[in-house]
């Protein structure tokens, strides 16, 4: 049976606990272990990871239980660390940042953009969803939220709207959908500098930003001036959406923000009457350009009708089928966008003082 004598001797063991989203010798990194005035070891997780820190705790106590290692006191805990970022001032009271985006419209990014982010707060992380898509904003409808107006402060300071445990704000809380998309390109980069900088967002661990489709000027403009953490590229397996998507990697490369990898939305189709899986729209693509980038794919999700209902009715699929299969995809791409920007990143110091993004 083995005896811990040292915090040393405890890391050592616990980086036998494996798993896809941990680094080798992950228990040694950037003080996530640490001991209590009463002696207990306290494990702390820096990225949004319930389903780890679950696994987790039950390998500890199955080690205890089967007497492979004497029996302690010890908790796991989930706070996710704020991450350095290319742009110097932070969004006051956000930690992380993650921009998703897709180059060409039609491939699910803003479906994919809710639900990884309400995936991110079931992870265990506060959590809020800007709606950066001012031609087309789509998220209140998405969240079942279209009559809703932000409480405004000082006749400037906007309040984002609460839906399904997460914080919102889109221009299509503010104008109608119609109004939005005959704006010109200038009157639209202003009104997404007021949202970005206007909102006044509580302490939040994520902060998804549902980019505009493409690379133009608005595109290359809000990743020049937000402190993105990390950006998430949605594509399909089509051969048109992948030469986009490499659009939207350069783009992100062009301004130093990291990506943290692909997502292959519409990956296949599983018949609801046979159950074969099926590639209408291809295989193989998002494989080739993860090795030509050298980027991970952090989930292939698949295409189904329940998705498309459920974003339709306003309760997305990771709260309206919180056990499905559909939901696990979404949990699985939470934790390893969070995990890969923590592990590829620089945790920021606790004392640094925020301010509005000017």
């Amino acid at each position: 049976m083995r005896n811990f004598t040292s915090k040393q001797d405890f890391c050592s063991w616990l980086n036998e606990f494996e798993s896809p989203i941990l680094i080798p010798e992950w228990a040694q990194h950037q003080n996530i272990v640490s001991v209590d005035p009463r002696g207990s070891f306290v494990i702390t997780l820096p990225f949004a990871a319930n389903q780890l820190a679950a696994d987790l705790k039950y390998w500890i106590n199955a080690q205890i239980e089967q007497q492979l290692v004497s029996a302690f006191q010890f908790e796991v805990n989930v706070k996710p660390s704020a991450l350095e970022t290319t742009v110097a001032t932070p969004l006051k009271g956000v930690k992380n940042i993650i921009a998703v985006t897709s180059a060409k419209g039609g491939v699910g990014k803003s479906t994919t953009s809710v639900n990884l982010a309400l995936a991110l707060s079931k992870s265990g992380s506060k959590v809020g969803l800007l709606d950066a898509d001012i031609y087309g904003p789509s998220v209140p409808m998405m969240l079942g939220q279209l009559d809703a107006r932000p409480q405004v402060q000082n006749n400037k300071w906007m309040m984002p709207i609460e839906a399904h445990g997460i914080f919102t704000h889109s221009i299509g809380y503010l104008v109608s959908k119609d109004d939005a998309a005959i704006w010109r390109g200038p009157m639209a980069a202003k009104a997404l500098g007021q949202l970005v900088n206007e909102t006044v967002w509580p302490e939040l661990d994520y902060l998804v930003i549902d980019m505009p489709p493409g690379t133009g000027d608005i595109q290359l403009t809000l990743s020049q001036q937000i402190p993105v953490t990390g950006a998430v590229v949605v594509t399909t397996p089509q051969d048109l959406a992948l030469a986009d998507a490499r659009k939207g990697v350069a783009m992100f490369d062009k301004v130093n923000v990291p990506v943290a990898g692909l997502v292959e939305n519409m990956s296949y189709h599983i018949c609801s009457h046979c159950g074969e899986k099926e590639h209408i729209f291809g295989a193989g693509g998002a494989e080739a350009m993860s090795e030509e980038f050298f980027l991970d794919i952090l989930a292939q999700i698949p295409l189904h009708i329940d998705v498309r209902q459920d974003i339709d009715a306003g309760c997305p699929t990771v709260i309206r089928r919180p056990d499905s299969e559909h939901t696990r995809h979404y949990l699985e791409l939470a934790e390893n966008v969070a995990a890969k920007m923590f592990w590829t990143g620089k945790a920021r110091p606790e004392a640094i003082n925020f301010s509005m993004v000017e």
